[in-house]
Order: C-alpha cells, then structure tokens, then sequence
C-alpha cells in the first residue's frame, strides 16, 4: 500500500517556516514540480563546510535524507553539482539551510524525512 505524503512544495515551505521560526537561514534556490519533484538540501552550519542532502524513498515507504559525498564540499564544488542535476532533472528542489549548529541541521533532517 501506498502511504501519503506531502507535496514537495508543501513540505519545503514547511521547513522554511520552522527554520526561520527559529532564526537560521533558509531560501529556495530552484524550484521544481510542486507536487512530486524531488529535493535536495545545501545544509551548512554558520555558513561554512556546505553538505548536500537528498531525500530518497526508502523501502518501507517512508523517506529519508541521504548526504552526498562530494570529493570537494566548497561552495562552488556544491554549486557545480545541484545546477548539473538540475539540468537532468527539471523537477528538482533545491534549497539551502544555514543554522547555528550541526546538532540543529541533524535534528530538522530527522523531523522532515
């Protein structure tokens, strides 16, 4: 059986709203298909050390974010890679967080999986 799930627009404005609640940082850099596209994070604590998230299916229906291993985690190195993706899959998310800590990302990457 499937399980719902909320809208990637949905769920996207979500977390924006519970991160800037709580003071960090976080903006959309490319929108994709509202309902089903697939999202991938820029997660970086205090504007520094950029990691990449991708959220996958998993196998018993729920999701869960996975960190990209970059060989280099720059900011351009980042930035290359999300606008490569982007260009094979129009319907990709991108958005970025900044928070005041990396227990803070691990904690908001747990709530939204």
């Amino acid at each position: 059986m499937i399980e719902p799930r909320l809208a990637s627009g949905v769920l996207i404005s979500a977390i924006k709203r519970m991160v800037e609640a709580e003071g960090d940082f976080a903006t959309v850099l490319k929108k994709g298909d509202a309902v089903s596209g697939a999202i991938m994070l820029i997660g970086q604590v205090r504007g520094v050390d950029p990691q990449l998230y991708e959220r996958y299916p998993s196998l018993d229906g729920q999701s869960t974010w996975q960190r990209l291993d970059l060989k280099e985690s720059s900011l351009v190195a980042v930035q290359e890679y999300w606008k490569k993706r982007c260009a094979r899959d129009p319907d990709l998310w991108v958005f970025e967080l900044d928070v005041a800590s990396a227990a803070r990302l691990d904690g908001l990457l747990a709530m939204f999986i």
